[in-house]
């Protein structure tokens, strides 16, 4: 068995660095120490790996051949300790420290309170952050988010778990009117302007294939990032707009001015919700956000809907 390692992750870490600011003292600045703390390093990782890890006669440094090999491993590496770290701290930490949990908008504003009052009643605090899936993602990624909710398994990274917590059918949400036949979906929409989510939305580019699947599409007038602005202004005869149910409820102040329009089911008409944590963190409430979320669905907001909404399908949404 080897006496000892050829390079210490202090050293690594530096070395990191150094590579993605590109001098000492950009490196420096961002852990926190002296230049000389960081020359020291480098110079101490070059002579226990016998390399040469910079060529030192560019601004900035840029690495060898070497040391790029060492970059994409160390990366990898230092990832790995940080998750081996923080998962020794998990057990100890559940029940007293402040949760970082991100949920896309229309989950967090249906779930997302009765979910925040369960969790808070065995930790600390609990912070709840809400924004659109590609954010979200990036932030769980930069651990900024210790686990989110999002609408798509988005990060392709091996250590980034993924688990199904319901999925929801699109709907078509319409004006009241007494006249209008809203057993038909085409004969619903007819004359009426479609109001979309934008295109930097993940249901809004769900929705878009959707559309185009099903003969719907119209030109793009109006689009918006959030449900409230979106069905106000069908409520108000703007125009009509394909949505979810956990929206329509998000919005539900103008339940009385619309009418809803089943879509026809398809493999596309549908979007499904995933909790995304770092594998081997936050276990024991990743469990209890799953079992959490499905209670507060199963017991709350499905009944909730259906009572308001009676013509909807009972498997509009559905619980993994």
């Amino acid at each position: 068995m080897s006496s000892s390692l050829s390079f210490d992750l202090r050293s690594l870490e530096a070395f990191v660095a150094v590579c993605e600011g590109g001098s000492m003292n950009d490196a420096a600045r961002k852990l926190g120490v002296t230049q000389s703390a960081i020359s020291q390093l480098i110079k101490a990782l070059e002579a226990q790996s016998g390399l040469v890890l910079f060529d030192r006669d560019f601004r900035p440094l840029r690495p060898t051949a070497a040391g790029r090999l060492l970059l994409d491993l160390a990366q990898d590496l230092l990832e790995h300790a940080r998750g081996v770290s923080e998962r020794l701290a998990d057990a100890s930490r559940s029940h007293q420290t402040q949760v970082r949990l991100g949920c896309v908008d229309s989950f967090g504003a249906t779930v997302g309170a009765p979910l925040v009052a369960a969790i808070a009643r065995s930790a600390r605090g609990v912070t709840l952050w809400s924004g659109l899936t590609p954010g979200l993602s990036a932030q769980l990624q930069n651990r900024e988010l210790d686990l989110a909710v999002c609408t798509e398994m988005a990060i392709e990274n091996p250590r980034i778990a993924h688990r199904l917590l319901c999925t929801e059918r699109f709907i078509a949400v319409v004006p009241r009117r007494a006249e209008r036949d809203v057993t038909n979906y085409r004969n619903a929409v007819e004359n009426l302007p479609l109001l979309r989510y934008t295109r930097r939305s993940v249901i809004g580019q769900q929705i878009e294939r959707y559309i185009r699947h099903i003969g719907l599409e119209s030109p793009r007038r109006m689009e918006f990032d959030a449900s409230d602005p979106l069905l106000s202004l069908v409520g108000a005869g703007v125009g009509y707009a394909v949505t979810t149910p956990l929206c329509l409820w998000q919005s539900r102040l103008c339940l009385d001015e619309v009418d809803v329009v089943n879509l026809p089911q398809s493999p596309l008409g549908a979007r499904s919700f995933f909790l995304l944590s770092r594998e081997g963190e936050w276990t024991q409430l990743n469990d209890e956000i799953a079992s959490l979320s499905e209670q507060i669905l199963r017991k709350q907001i499905m009944p909730a809907i259906h009572a308001a909404l009676p013509g909807l399908p009972a498997d509009v949404l559905t619980i993994a």
